[in-house]
């Protein structure tokens, strides 16, 4: 347990010592531990590390690798860009692969913009569970990427058809024992025109410090200028500008999204916490961000 928090909240090479202080002391590792500090090396970038780890299961502790092993092993090979190695490790896996290796390699695919192997994972992941809608969103989004809004049309169409809908982004924050909810250019909170009015001036301060909008990750066909307007009014950015107008100045913010943040929010976080001076932690779907003067815990690499 110790060892997965410690790479949820960007502390990989503090869970790698853990875990060689537990060999050492002569702790019996098992699965769950391999499953701990395989997640560690995939969310540190640790590519031989956990290659070693996962080589080391059946060689030093007698311990068969399950799907999940796999699919650790998968995630931290696609993360890294060695996409060709994960899907070679996809087919010649001992058992047919899961819904959750399929998509860790189709997690890759949107990070890399594999359109070919993402096609590919898509439909494997739909044989396993035909209502499978992150894998559609994913799908989508890497044809948004590349412009080709045709086939992000027919993608989200195939959705429809299904029954599916996309869940959207919201960010949570709790301020004087209420929690504030958000979502992308939200206008229903009483104090939202503080709130935009907050951001407009985090615009201009973090632009004056070199920050450069990311319009690739607006995933609609609209004009350039719609694009960045659209991204300063992501859910988070928004849960981030109440609490800084709503709490103590040097006061921690803390977020909560449900969805995987965004490289722009990530990079505008980065230069709030330094230029405003506060710590800012995000908690979304995948692991903790501590954002501080400017850098964050992830190392950018989540």
């Amino acid at each position: 347990a110790m060892i997965a928090g410690y790479a949820q909240h960007g502390h990989c090479n503090e869970a790698l010592k853990l875990f060689d202080k537990m060999k050492g002391e002569g702790v019996k590792l098992d699965h769950v531990t391999f499953i701990a500090i395989l997640s560690a090396c995939s969310h540190g970038g640790l590519l031989d590390e956990g290659c070693h780890y996962f080589n080391s299961m059946k060689k030093n502790h007698d311990i068969l690798p399950t799907a999940e092993h796999y699919a650790c092993l998968i995630d931290l090979l696609g993360r890294a860009g060695h996409l060709e190695e994960a899907e070679n490790l996809v087919k010649n896996m001992p058992f047919q692969p899961t819904i959750a290796v399929w998509m860790a390699l189709l997690g890759a695919c949107r990070i890399h913009g594999h359109m070919k192997l993402a096609k590919h994972a898509t439909e494997c992941s739909l044989e396993l569970v035909p209502q499978n809608g992150a894998a559609f969103v994913l799908l989508s989004n890497i044809y948004a990427v590349v412009n080709r809004w045709d086939d992000k049309a027919n993608v989200r169409k195939m959705m429809m058809d299904r029954g599916l809908r996309k869940d959207p982004g919201r960010s949570c924050i709790e301020v004087n024992n209420q929690v504030h909810e958000f979502v992308v250019e939200d206008v229903s909170h009483p104090q939202i025109n503080e709130i935009y009015a907050e951001l407009e001036r985090l615009s201009l301060q973090i632009t004056e410090s070199g920050y450069v909008s990311n319009t690739r990750l607006v995933l609609h066909d609209v004009d350039e200028k719609q694009k960045e307007l659209s991204l300063w009014h992501h859910s988070e950015k928004l849960a981030i500008a109440f609490g800084l107008i709503s709490t103590p100045i040097g006061t921690k913010i803390r977020i909560i999204k449900n969805l995987r943040v965004c490289s722009d929010c990530h990079t505008v976080t980065k230069f709030i916490s330094k230029i405003v001076g506060r710590e800012i932690i995000v908690r979304d779907a995948n692991r903790f961000h501590h954002f501080k003067d400017g850098d964050c815990s992830c190392r950018d690499y989540w």
